[in-house]
């Protein structure tokens, strides 16, 4: 089964929200960096979880928020959720 959440679609979710530090490059490998390294801080992370859940219907709980401190994690994340949906 090919991924159906890509690096690319959180990249896309993560320009569109609030929190974006001006300065941060997302064009490069951002998988393995902190999210809050890339200038998310946490409300910026629960507005990402909401578009998430929005435009994918996956459901996002505080603690899995709160888990997933990279882009990869996150990603890896979505995909294990579609496959219980």
């Amino acid at each position: 089964m090919s991924d159906k959440f890509t690096l690319d679609d959180l990249r896309r979710i993560m320009r569109e929200c609030a929190g974006e530090d001006e300065n941060v490059d997302l064009s490069g490998p951002i998988g393995d960096r902190g999210l809050e390294d890339l200038g998310y801080d946490s409300l910026a992370l629960l507005e990402i979880a909401s578009r998430i859940q929005r435009e994918y219907g996956i459901p996002m709980s505080d603690e899995s928020i709160a888990e997933m401190t990279t882009p990869n994690e996150a990603v890896t994340y979505v995909n294990k959720r579609f496959a219980t949906i």
